[in-house]
């Protein structure tokens, strides 16, 4: 799930760019751990920043259009090239492994439950 250019271009310029862990919920769905890529994915030789969410849930439907909330809990690697496709989806398998790990620590789940989750209410869609 990636958040538009307007959306990333109102992150915070201070906010290392890197591989984040946190909690994500699409509309007014479960919360759900996530794994965030902030930076320019240099594999990829991106020449905008990009903002891209990977939650670690497989939905039984797209849903573009819905609003996405996330809470970033903390910091896992920074952001790096990659010589190949295998060693980049290596390495993200390796992120959603420490991602779990930190999102089960008691500190961490109780975050899950956060009304921030569940303030909203509505769709917004993005016909870009």
């Amino acid at each position: 799930a990636n958040f538009s250019e307007q959306v990333v271009e109102n992150f915070p310029s201070d906010i290392s760019t890197g591989i984040y862990y946190g909690w994500a919920c699409v509309g007014n769905g479960d919360v759900h751990k996530m794994v965030l890529s902030i930076g320019w994915n240099p594999f990829y030789k991106n020449i905008k920043k990009s903002v891209e969410t990977h939650i670690i849930h497989t939905f039984k439907e797209d849903f573009y259009g819905e609003i996405l909330s996330i809470v970033i809990i903390g910091y896992i690697r920074p952001e790096k090239n990659f010589d190949s496709v295998e060693a980049l989806i290596s390495a993200i398998q390796e992120d959603i492994e420490e991602a779990k790990r930190q999102l089960d620590l008691p500190e961490h789940l109780k975050l899950k439950e956060d009304n921030f989750f569940h303030l909203r209410e509505g769709k917004i869609v993005n016909h870009d």
